[in-house]
């Protein structure tokens, strides 16, 4: 290898896939992988997500065909089969997914036909090849979304008052269920159904007839552009694209207006949710507005996190913009581009740097570049260096090894309130 990476944020592409999967409610994820693929995952992903995991399968609870030298030289699928057939007998679930490791990729077991096979006689077993090789977690995300489309979800009647979310990744956005919750009541509140796929019991038949929906919502500028085409291609469904999650009063509230023009919603309508939503958090926003306001701050980690995080210190907390540290892996210049517009459309401040790192070497360098930096909104890998530059830190992303977080969220109107709370802290 050329390079070593410090602390990589995240797993393989088979735990992004896993993330996916286990995050379905009643679907268990079957790896056809080595014996060390479900535990590494899940500690890669997880346990470093606010110390949460799955209920049903996680870890050493996952179906494994636990492939060693002899599959290697003979294949895996008899062994699989096996599997399969014990994970049936187990578990009480709507759905199973087999999950490929490197050692299946490599070899070349076709799990695809497995999984035919299976259903052919009734059995609602899929198939996902999912090697760790293929890319990181959020390669896996991507992965597990097109094998969905692929094999699981169906036409269905257009429901012009429903919307599916996307681009958040379970787990990997450790306030996942909290945000989804967040989102669900804003959107509910316009008289929208919400699928999320991944909280409130929404199960693979939800799935099955997502294509009814009338917007596909993506808080990512960069993730999911080839599914979103397809999903358009294949059942007429437009995309609204938004470059993160939005946090607090002002972008939410521009997020909910081009939600409503894009589903022709009554105007007067979605005026009415964002004047309530707005009053709700300004009146508590007011009697705290100023006390954090001398603050210089650098914000570190994923492309949705970090853009909505650093809009909303400087835009309604009055902080002061230093760094903005992207550790995903963005490639396309019109990407970065709507990262940049975003992070330096600021209605009061100077727009901050703007770096792509991932090497936590290379991260706390530039901190320490930084002295006057005097907030660090980041992960639990940045503890260190705020500690040794006397610095505030607040672990907002992934990874959080050092606090738990069931359904807690800084996004949307109400999780801003949170967010403040805890900045509030550790002063």
């Amino acid at each position: 290898m050329s390079a070593i990476t410090e602390l990589p944020r995240g797993s393989c592409a088979l735990g992004g896939a896993n993330n996916v999967v286990s995050s379905i409610y009643r679907v268990i994820p079957i790896f056809h992988s080595g014996p060390g693929c479900p535990m590494q995952t899940s500690a890669g992903e997880y346990y470093q997500a606010g110390l949460r995991g799955p209920a049903a399968a996680a870890a050493v609870s996952i179906p494994l065909s636990n492939m060693l030298e002899r599959e290697v030289v003979f294949g895996g699928i008899d062994r699989l089969r096996g599997t399969v057939d014990g994970a049936l007998e187990i578990y009480d679930a709507d759905a199973f997914f087999i999950l490929t490791g490197c050692t299946s990729g490599i070899i070349g077991d076709d799990v695809a036909l497995l999984a035919n096979e299976y259903r052919s006689q009734g059995s609602p077993v899929y198939a996902l090849e999912t090697p760790g090789f293929l890319g990181d977690n959020y390669r896996g995300y991507e992965i597990a979304l097109d094998g969905l489309l692929e094999q699981v979800i169906e036409p269905a009647p257009r429901q012009n008052n429903l919307v599916n979310l996307l681009g958040i990744v379970p787990y990997h956005d450790p306030f996942w269920e909290g945000t989804f919750e967040e989102y669900t009541r804003i959107l509910e509140k316009l008289g929208l159904e919400v699928n999320t796929f991944f909280h409130r019991e929404q199960d693979i038949d939800v799935l099955r007839t997502s294509s009814a929906a009338a917007l596909n919502i993506v808080f990512s500028p960069w993730l999911l552009q080839p599914f979103s085409r397809r999903f358009e291609e294949r059942f007429g469904t437009p995309t609204l694209r938004w470059w993160g999650v939005p946090i607090g009063a002002s972008d939410t509230s521009t997020f909910l207006r081009a939600v409503g023009e894009a589903l022709s919603l009554d105007k007067d309508l979605v005026e009415k949710v964002i004047y309530e939503e707005e009053y709700y958090v300004y009146r508590y926003l007011e009697t705290t507005i100023g006390a954090l306001s001398w603050k210089r701050y650098a914000v570190i980690g994923n492309t949705q996190s970090v853009t909505a995080i650093s809009r909303f210190l400087a835009n309604d907390c009055s902080l002061t913009p230093v760094l903005v540290i992207i550790t995903d892996p963005i490639f396309r210049d019109e990407d970065k581009e709507v990262i940049r517009a975003a992070v330096s459309d600021l209605d009061f401040a100077e727009p901050p740097e703007i770096h792509y790192l991932s090497d936590l070497f290379e991260i706390e360098s530039l901190l320490r570049a930084h002295p006057e930096i005097s907030l660090i909104v980041g992960s639990s890998a940045e503890r260190s260096i705020a500690n040794e530059l006397g610095a505030q830190i607040l672990p907002a992303v992934f990874p959080i090894q050092d606090r738990l977080v069931i359904n807690r969220s800084y996004f949307g109107y109400r999780g801003s309130l949170t967010f403040i709370e805890d900045l509030f802290d550790d002063l």
